[in-house]
Protein backbone atom coordinates (compact mmCIF):
# COMPACT_ATOMS: atom_id res chain seq x y z
CA UNK A 1 0.00 0.00 0.00
CA UNK A 2 1.33 3.11 -1.29
CA UNK A 3 -0.62 5.71 0.47
CA UNK A 4 -3.25 5.83 4.04
CA UNK A 5 -6.86 5.06 3.04
CA UNK A 6 -9.57 7.37 4.65
CA UNK A 7 -12.95 7.51 5.13
CA UNK A 8 -14.72 11.13 4.44
CA UNK A 9 -17.46 11.68 7.43
CA UNK A 10 -19.48 14.01 5.36
CA UNK A 11 -22.25 11.16 4.53
CA UNK A 12 -21.90 9.67 8.21
CA UNK A 13 -22.97 12.50 9.96
CA UNK A 14 -25.87 11.28 11.48
CA UNK A 15 -23.35 9.11 13.66
CA UNK A 16 -21.14 10.49 16.65
CA UNK A 17 -17.90 10.40 15.67
CA UNK A 18 -17.41 8.72 19.01
CA UNK A 19 -19.28 5.82 17.92
CA UNK A 20 -17.90 6.42 13.82
CA UNK A 21 -14.55 6.67 14.45
CA UNK A 22 -14.22 2.65 16.14
CA UNK A 23 -16.78 1.70 13.29
CA UNK A 24 -13.96 3.20 10.49
CA UNK A 25 -11.33 1.47 12.23
CA UNK A 26 -13.19 -2.17 12.28
CA UNK A 27 -14.28 -1.44 8.44
CA UNK A 28 -10.07 -1.03 8.03
CA UNK A 29 -9.16 2.14 7.31
CA UNK A 30 -6.37 3.80 8.48
CA UNK A 31 -8.09 7.59 9.02
CA UNK A 32 -10.86 9.92 8.80
CA UNK A 33 -11.53 12.70 6.59
CA UNK A 34 -13.30 15.03 9.39
CA UNK A 35 -16.30 16.81 8.16
CA UNK A 36 -17.50 20.44 9.84
CA UNK A 37 -20.86 19.07 10.40
CA UNK A 38 -22.69 16.56 12.61
CA UNK A 39 -20.26 16.76 15.60
CA UNK A 40 -17.28 15.46 13.71
CA UNK A 41 -15.25 18.96 14.01
CA UNK A 42 -16.65 22.25 15.22
CA UNK A 43 -15.12 25.05 13.50
CA UNK A 44 -16.29 27.32 16.78
CA UNK A 45 -15.37 24.98 19.11
CA UNK A 46 -11.78 24.69 17.75
CA UNK A 47 -10.99 28.01 17.86
CA UNK A 48 -12.39 29.04 21.46
CA UNK A 49 -11.46 25.68 23.28
CA UNK A 50 -7.58 25.06 22.89
CA UNK A 51 -8.58 21.31 24.55
CA UNK A 52 -11.45 20.94 22.38
CA UNK A 53 -8.22 19.95 19.15
CA UNK A 54 -6.45 17.93 21.52
CA UNK A 55 -9.43 15.68 22.62
CA UNK A 56 -10.20 15.16 19.30
CA UNK A 57 -6.30 13.71 18.19
CA UNK A 58 -7.21 11.42 21.54
CA UNK A 59 -10.12 9.81 20.14
CA UNK A 60 -8.47 9.58 16.52
CA UNK A 61 -5.24 7.88 18.81
CA UNK A 62 -7.60 5.63 20.43
CA UNK A 63 -8.85 3.95 17.86
CA UNK A 64 -5.78 4.33 15.68
CA UNK A 65 -6.72 6.38 13.41
CA UNK A 66 -5.13 9.51 11.14
CA UNK A 67 -6.22 12.56 10.09
CA UNK A 68 -4.80 14.37 6.75
CA UNK A 69 -7.62 17.16 6.18
CA UNK A 70 -10.55 18.79 6.97
CA UNK A 71 -13.83 19.84 4.77
CA UNK A 72 -16.43 22.28 5.01
CA UNK A 73 -18.30 21.82 1.56
CA UNK A 74 -21.52 23.16 3.42
CA UNK A 75 -20.27 26.79 4.23
CA UNK A 76 -17.98 26.44 0.99
CA UNK A 77 -21.18 26.32 -1.41
CA UNK A 78 -22.95 29.54 -0.04
CA UNK A 79 -19.66 32.10 -0.68
CA UNK A 80 -20.50 32.52 -4.27
CA UNK A 81 -24.14 30.64 -4.70
CA UNK A 82 -27.11 32.87 -5.89
CA UNK A 83 -28.79 31.74 -2.27
CA UNK A 84 -32.09 30.13 -2.10
CA UNK A 85 -34.55 28.19 0.98
CA UNK A 86 -32.36 24.88 0.24
CA UNK A 87 -29.47 26.80 1.89
CA UNK A 88 -30.86 27.14 5.16
CA UNK A 89 -31.39 23.35 5.24
CA UNK A 90 -27.28 22.92 5.07
CA UNK A 91 -26.71 26.07 6.89
CA UNK A 92 -25.82 26.61 10.79
CA UNK A 93 -28.03 29.57 12.30
CA UNK A 94 -24.53 31.34 12.89
CA UNK A 95 -24.18 31.53 8.92
CA UNK A 96 -27.98 31.74 7.76
CA UNK A 97 -28.34 34.64 10.13
CA UNK A 98 -31.49 36.29 8.79
CA UNK A 99 -31.24 34.46 5.08
CA UNK A 100 -30.05 37.86 3.28
CA UNK A 101 -28.48 36.60 0.67
CA UNK A 102 -25.43 38.59 0.96
CA UNK A 103 -25.23 38.58 4.30
CA UNK A 104 -25.24 34.80 3.73
CA UNK A 105 -22.19 34.65 1.37
CA UNK A 106 -20.22 36.89 3.89
CA UNK A 107 -21.26 35.21 6.60
CA UNK A 108 -19.75 31.73 4.69
CA UNK A 109 -16.61 33.82 3.28
CA UNK A 110 -15.93 34.27 7.58
CA UNK A 111 -16.79 30.92 8.08
CA UNK A 112 -14.10 28.96 5.69
CA UNK A 113 -11.34 31.68 6.90
CA UNK A 114 -12.37 30.57 10.44
CA UNK A 115 -11.94 26.88 8.57
CA UNK A 116 -8.20 27.38 7.73
CA UNK A 117 -7.01 28.93 11.39
CA UNK A 118 -9.41 26.00 12.97
CA UNK A 119 -7.61 23.39 10.63
CA UNK A 120 -4.00 24.81 11.67
CA UNK A 121 -4.58 24.69 14.94
CA UNK A 122 -5.73 21.33 14.72
CA UNK A 123 -3.35 20.19 13.23
CA UNK A 124 -0.21 21.88 15.53
CA UNK A 125 -1.81 20.06 17.90
CA UNK A 126 -0.66 16.15 16.40
CA UNK A 127 0.25 14.59 19.25
CA UNK A 128 3.46 13.00 17.07
CA UNK A 129 4.31 16.29 15.00
CA UNK A 130 2.92 17.74 11.62
CA UNK A 131 2.14 15.25 8.90
CA UNK A 132 4.56 15.28 5.78
CA UNK A 133 1.54 15.99 3.52
CA UNK A 134 0.72 19.52 3.41
CA UNK A 135 -2.60 20.86 5.24
CA UNK A 136 -5.53 20.91 3.11
CA UNK A 137 -9.15 21.74 3.94
CA UNK A 138 -11.56 20.32 1.20
CA UNK A 139 -14.61 21.79 -0.18
CA UNK A 140 -17.18 23.93 -2.55
CA UNK A 141 -17.06 27.31 -3.68
CA UNK A 142 -20.47 27.80 -5.14
CA UNK A 143 -21.55 29.72 -8.40
CA UNK A 144 -23.14 32.74 -9.58
CA UNK A 145 -23.51 31.50 -12.94
CA UNK A 146 -24.42 28.08 -12.94
CA UNK A 147 -27.31 28.10 -13.58
CA UNK A 148 -26.54 30.02 -17.03
CA UNK A 149 -24.59 26.50 -17.82
CA UNK A 150 -27.33 25.48 -20.59
CA UNK A 151 -27.25 28.95 -22.44
CA UNK A 152 -30.58 30.24 -22.88
CA UNK A 153 -31.71 32.99 -22.96
CA UNK A 154 -28.18 32.93 -24.78
CA UNK A 155 -25.34 34.07 -22.56
CA UNK A 156 -21.99 35.41 -23.55
CA UNK A 157 -18.83 35.11 -22.13
CA UNK A 158 -18.89 38.74 -20.88
CA UNK A 159 -22.07 37.45 -18.19
CA UNK A 160 -19.75 34.17 -17.40
CA UNK A 161 -16.35 36.36 -16.90
CA UNK A 162 -18.93 38.25 -14.42
CA UNK A 163 -18.95 35.27 -12.64
CA UNK A 164 -15.65 34.42 -12.04
CA UNK A 165 -14.87 37.77 -11.27
CA UNK A 166 -17.43 37.48 -8.38
CA UNK A 167 -15.33 34.12 -7.69
CA UNK A 168 -12.10 35.92 -7.61
CA UNK A 169 -13.14 39.25 -5.35
CA UNK A 170 -15.04 36.66 -2.92
CA UNK A 171 -12.33 34.45 -2.86
CA UNK A 172 -9.28 36.35 -2.84
CA UNK A 173 -9.20 36.97 0.69
CA UNK A 174 -10.18 33.85 2.12
CA UNK A 175 -7.14 32.39 0.17
CA UNK A 176 -5.15 34.78 1.14
CA UNK A 177 -6.03 33.83 4.62
CA UNK A 178 -5.10 30.59 4.39
CA UNK A 179 -1.69 31.54 2.95
CA UNK A 180 -1.09 33.41 6.03
CA UNK A 181 -2.30 29.76 7.69
CA UNK A 182 -0.15 28.30 5.52
CA UNK A 183 -3.21 25.16 4.44
CA UNK A 184 -4.38 24.85 1.22
CA UNK A 185 -7.96 25.11 -0.06
CA UNK A 186 -9.01 21.73 -2.33
CA UNK A 187 -11.84 22.63 -4.30
CA UNK A 188 -14.15 19.75 -5.22
CA UNK A 189 -14.27 20.04 -8.92
CA UNK A 190 -18.22 19.21 -9.45
CA UNK A 191 -21.33 20.45 -11.56
CA UNK A 192 -22.97 23.79 -9.24
CA UNK A 193 -19.53 25.10 -8.38
CA UNK A 194 -17.23 27.45 -9.92
CA UNK A 195 -15.28 24.74 -11.62
CA UNK A 196 -16.76 21.63 -12.86
CA UNK A 197 -14.49 20.28 -15.75
CA UNK A 198 -10.64 20.80 -17.36
CA UNK A 199 -11.69 24.14 -18.87
CA UNK A 200 -13.40 25.93 -15.97
CA UNK A 201 -10.67 24.60 -13.78
CA UNK A 202 -8.03 26.42 -15.73
CA UNK A 203 -10.21 29.76 -15.83
CA UNK A 204 -10.63 29.59 -11.82
CA UNK A 205 -7.08 29.24 -11.54
CA UNK A 206 -6.63 32.13 -13.87
CA UNK A 207 -9.35 34.59 -12.11
CA UNK A 208 -7.45 34.01 -8.62
CA UNK A 209 -4.26 35.00 -10.47
CA UNK A 210 -2.48 31.45 -10.08
CA UNK A 211 -2.88 31.45 -6.42
CA UNK A 212 -1.01 28.83 -4.94
CA UNK A 213 -3.24 27.94 -2.23
CA UNK A 214 -6.12 27.47 -4.70
CA UNK A 215 -5.86 23.62 -6.04
CA UNK A 216 -8.17 20.42 -6.08
CA UNK A 217 -9.85 18.04 -4.16
CA UNK A 218 -9.45 15.36 -7.09
CA UNK A 219 -13.37 13.21 -7.54
CA UNK A 220 -12.96 11.43 -10.78
CA UNK A 221 -16.86 10.91 -9.83
CA UNK A 222 -18.02 14.25 -11.03
CA UNK A 223 -16.33 14.34 -13.90
CA UNK A 224 -16.42 10.80 -15.64
CA UNK A 225 -20.47 10.99 -16.41
CA UNK A 226 -19.97 14.45 -17.77
CA UNK A 227 -17.30 13.01 -20.36
CA UNK A 228 -14.61 14.93 -18.93
CA UNK A 229 -10.88 12.89 -18.86
CA UNK A 230 -10.31 12.22 -15.22
CA UNK A 231 -7.31 11.08 -15.84
CA UNK A 232 -6.01 13.91 -18.05
CA UNK A 233 -7.12 16.42 -15.15
CA UNK A 234 -4.40 14.68 -12.85
CA UNK A 235 -1.48 15.53 -15.33
CA UNK A 236 -2.91 19.16 -16.36
CA UNK A 237 -3.44 20.25 -12.80
CA UNK A 238 -0.26 17.83 -11.20
CA UNK A 239 0.63 20.72 -8.65
CA UNK A 240 -2.54 21.68 -8.01
CA UNK A 241 -3.45 17.95 -6.41
CA UNK A 242 -4.27 18.89 -3.12
CA UNK A 243 -6.07 15.98 -1.68
CA UNK A 244 -8.09 13.13 -3.47
CA UNK A 245 -11.17 11.13 -3.17
CA UNK A 246 -11.70 7.85 -4.32
CA UNK A 247 -15.54 7.48 -5.56
CA UNK A 248 -17.15 5.52 -8.57
CA UNK A 249 -19.80 6.16 -10.71
CA UNK A 250 -21.49 4.71 -13.76
CA UNK A 251 -22.89 6.07 -17.08
CA UNK A 252 -25.05 4.73 -19.83
CA UNK A 253 -27.35 2.66 -17.45
CA UNK A 254 -30.18 3.64 -17.81
CA UNK A 255 -33.56 3.23 -19.97
CA UNK A 256 -33.44 6.17 -22.37
CA UNK A 257 -35.45 8.19 -20.41
CA UNK A 258 -33.06 10.74 -18.80
CA UNK A 259 -30.19 12.31 -19.71
CA UNK A 260 -26.67 13.47 -18.42
CA UNK A 261 -28.81 16.50 -16.76
CA UNK A 262 -30.70 13.67 -14.70
CA UNK A 263 -34.12 14.76 -15.87
CA UNK A 264 -35.32 16.04 -12.56
CA UNK A 265 -35.02 12.05 -10.84
CA UNK A 266 -33.63 11.04 -7.42
CA UNK A 267 -30.51 9.18 -6.97
CA UNK A 268 -31.14 4.98 -7.64
CA UNK A 269 -33.92 6.13 -10.19
CA UNK A 270 -33.34 3.22 -12.53
CA UNK A 271 -34.30 5.56 -15.48
CA UNK A 272 -31.27 7.69 -14.67
CA UNK A 273 -28.35 8.33 -17.36
CA UNK A 274 -26.17 8.18 -14.32
CA UNK A 275 -25.74 6.95 -10.63
CA UNK A 276 -23.03 7.05 -7.97
CA UNK A 277 -21.69 3.82 -7.47
CA UNK A 278 -19.45 2.28 -4.84
CA UNK A 279 -15.93 1.61 -5.61
CA UNK A 280 -15.18 -1.16 -7.87
CA UNK A 281 -19.28 -0.85 -9.01
CA UNK A 282 -18.90 1.68 -11.52
CA UNK A 283 -17.13 2.94 -14.60
CA UNK A 284 -14.47 4.60 -13.47
CA UNK A 285 -10.65 3.15 -14.00
CA UNK A 286 -9.15 3.42 -10.97
CA UNK A 287 -5.99 1.89 -12.23
CA UNK A 288 -4.84 4.38 -14.53
CA UNK A 289 -5.94 6.90 -11.88
CA UNK A 290 -3.27 5.30 -9.65
CA UNK A 291 -0.90 5.60 -12.12
CA UNK A 292 -1.36 9.09 -12.87
CA UNK A 293 -1.05 9.79 -9.13
CA UNK A 294 2.12 8.12 -9.16
CA UNK A 295 3.42 9.90 -11.91
CA UNK A 296 2.87 13.19 -10.63
CA UNK A 297 4.08 12.33 -7.32
CA UNK A 298 0.99 12.56 -5.60
CA UNK A 299 1.92 11.32 -2.15
CA UNK A 300 -1.03 12.07 -0.07
CA UNK A 301 -4.50 9.94 1.10
CA UNK A 302 -6.61 8.04 -0.49
CA UNK A 303 -9.91 8.97 0.49
CA UNK A 304 -13.51 7.04 0.34
CA UNK A 305 -16.31 9.69 -0.32
CA UNK A 306 -18.79 6.36 -0.17
CA UNK A 307 -21.67 7.32 -2.02
CA UNK A 308 -24.31 4.31 -3.05
CA UNK A 309 -28.01 4.53 -3.14
CA UNK A 310 -28.50 0.69 -3.73
CA UNK A 311 -26.02 -1.23 -1.77
CA UNK A 312 -25.88 -0.70 2.67
CA UNK A 313 -23.07 1.53 3.71
CA UNK A 314 -21.14 -0.24 6.34
CA UNK A 315 -20.83 -3.40 4.01
CA UNK A 316 -19.90 -0.92 0.85
CA UNK A 317 -17.59 0.95 2.89
CA UNK A 318 -15.53 -1.84 4.24
CA UNK A 319 -15.65 -3.58 0.55
CA UNK A 320 -14.32 -0.29 -1.12
CA UNK A 321 -11.42 0.11 1.73
CA UNK A 322 -10.45 -3.02 1.02
CA UNK A 323 -10.49 -2.32 -3.02
CA UNK A 324 -8.39 1.12 -3.15
CA UNK A 325 -5.53 -0.57 -0.73
CA UNK A 326 -5.28 -3.69 -3.64
CA UNK A 327 -5.59 -1.02 -6.00
CA UNK A 328 -3.20 1.34 -4.68
CA UNK A 329 0.44 0.50 -5.48
CA UNK A 330 4.13 2.18 -4.26
CA UNK A 331 5.91 3.51 -7.60
CA UNK A 332 8.97 2.00 -8.61
CA UNK A 333 12.15 3.81 -7.50
CA UNK A 334 14.44 2.30 -10.06
CA UNK A 335 13.48 1.04 -13.91
CA UNK A 336 12.22 -2.29 -14.56
CA UNK A 337 15.16 -3.23 -17.25
CA UNK A 338 17.70 -1.76 -15.10
CA UNK A 339 19.40 -4.97 -14.05
CA UNK A 340 20.48 -5.79 -18.18
CA UNK A 341 22.98 -3.22 -17.27
CA UNK A 342 26.13 -5.12 -16.23
CA UNK A 343 27.19 -2.34 -13.54
CA UNK A 344 23.90 -3.04 -11.89
CA UNK A 345 24.50 -6.82 -11.86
Amino acid sequence: MARPVTLFTGQWADLSIDELAPKAKAMGFDGLELACWGDHFDVDKALEDDSYVVEKWKLLNDNGLQCFSISNHLVGQAICDLIDERHQAILSPKIWGDGDPEGVRQRAAQGMIDTAKAARKFFNAKPDGPNDFPVAVNGFTGSSIWHSIYAFPPTDQNYWNKGFEDFANRFGPILDAFEAEDVNFALEVHPTEIAFDIASAQRAIEAVGGHKRFGFNYDPSHLGYQGVDYVKFIRDFSDRIYHVHMKDVWWGHGNGDVGVFGGHTDFTDARRFWDFRSLGHGDINFEEIIVALNDVSYAGPLSIEWEDGRMDRFHGAEEACAFTKKVDFKPSTLAFDSAFDKENQ
